[in-house]
């Protein structure tokens, strides 16, 4: 046991006089997060709105001040007709153009529909302000919005889980995914290369130690500081970002270990493939990166991708880990509804793990 403790303590001190390491290690997800956090948003923010004058009647203006009075919309001009609110939109000048019907029989939006995404975004929150009534205050829109129906009558909606639709909400657990996906598997595979490129490993399976002992004590340096870094994520996502943790932080970090360890045997196996640490990188950051940002419904939702590509996602283990974190974290629901994702993680470590150490032992002898 001593002889194992001392080549983990190797290990440790190899990573930590790697200032390049370090700053990889720690450097990309703080990055990270704060770019999906403040800059990579999808939130609607100060949408450039036109107002068109022809048809103005009370009720339209006080639809228009409550536009103005939200921090989503910002009247930059007024137009006399649609034509003017067009062009002024063509000339990259505005956003979003409203144009009120006669008699208040309706309302009719001109978007810029470069983002499609967004325009519907833009389109949604303009007509939640619009149609409430002129009573009502435009805070109300995210915890219950209400709208008119074909009817006449007024609908109620309430948004669960995120009432004021932050995207961080989203992009957390995604992070949290990829990063732990990317730096475990990346960083363990490079360190066995580097160890084989080299020519140590022969030297470390010629020790006392079982070469199994020789590829944990490898692991574990990066087991901790997996963990670190996930800390380091769950510190900025609630104090820096707000984003709530409202599920139990025991299942959180217990789900987080069983997907680290995950990470760590998918980079043992890359480790058998690779006999460079150049191949071991490229294979790790991007083999799993595509796969990771593409397929584990991290930006899409794999719901409505093709047939084929959603039994290829249903292999990607970073989708189920995302999806048992938004159900930890912003649902805040117990271990018992993730138990469908995390068998399925703890499948995928087993049957990892075994391939990687078997093809492990078998290579090197």
């Amino acid at each position: 046991m001593k002889q194992f403790f001392s080549f983990v303590q190797k290990e440790a001190r190899h990573i930590l006089r790697d200032r390049r390491t370090m700053l990889i290690l720690f450097g990309m997800p703080v990055v990270l997060m704060l770019l999906f956090g403040f800059a990579i948003t999808t939130d609607v923010k100060n949408v450039r709105t036109v107002v068109v004058t022809s048809q103005m009647s009370p009720q339209n203006q006080q639809a228009v001040e409550r536009l103005a009075a939200s921090e989503y919309f910002t009247i930059v001009a007024t137009a006399p007709t649609p034509k003017d609110a067009e062009l002024l939109i063509r000339h990259q000048k505005a956003d979003l153009a409203i144009v009120f019907a006669p008699k208040c029989a309706g309302v009719q939006f001109i978007v810029d529909g470069a983002d499609p995404n967004m325009a519907q975004q833009w389109t949604n929150y303009a007509q939640s302000i619009i149609t409430q009534p002129s009573e009502g205050t435009y805070n109300s829109l995210h915890s219950t919005q209400k709208s008119a129906s074909p009817t006449g009558e007024r609908l109620g909606v309430r948004l669960l889980y995120n009432p004021q639709m932050r995207s961080a909400y989203n992009f957390v657990p995604a992070i949290m995914g990829m990063l732990l996906m990317l730096i475990c598997a990346m960083m363990t595979s490079i360190s066995i290369v580097r160890e084989k490129e080299r020519g140590t490993m022969e030297v470390l399976l010629v020790s006392p130690v079982r070469p199994l002992m020789v590829v944990v004590a490898k692991a574990v340096p990066y087991l901790v500081l997996a963990i670190a870094i996930l800390a380091t994520i769950l510190l900025m996502a609630r104090f820096v970002l707000g984003v709530p943790l409202a599920g139990s932080l025991f299942w959180i970090v217990a789900v987080s270990i069983l997907y680290i360890l995950l990470a760590l045997s998918l980079g043992l196996l890359i480790s058998n493939i690779a006999k460079m640490q150049l191949v071991a990188l490229l294979l790790s950051a991007m083999v799993l990166l595509m796969p990771v940002v593409m397929l584990s419904g991290m930006l899409f939702p794999v719901e409505s991708m093709p047939k084929i590509l959603q039994w290829v996602a249903a292999v990607v283990p970073p989708r189920y880990y995302i999806e048992a974190m938004r159900k930890l974290m912003i649902m805040g629901v117990g271990i018992g509804e993730v138990a469908r994702e995390v068998t399925v993680l703890a499948a995928m470590t087993a049957l990892i793990l075994t391939i990687a150490l078997k093809k492990f032992k078998v290579r090197l002898e």
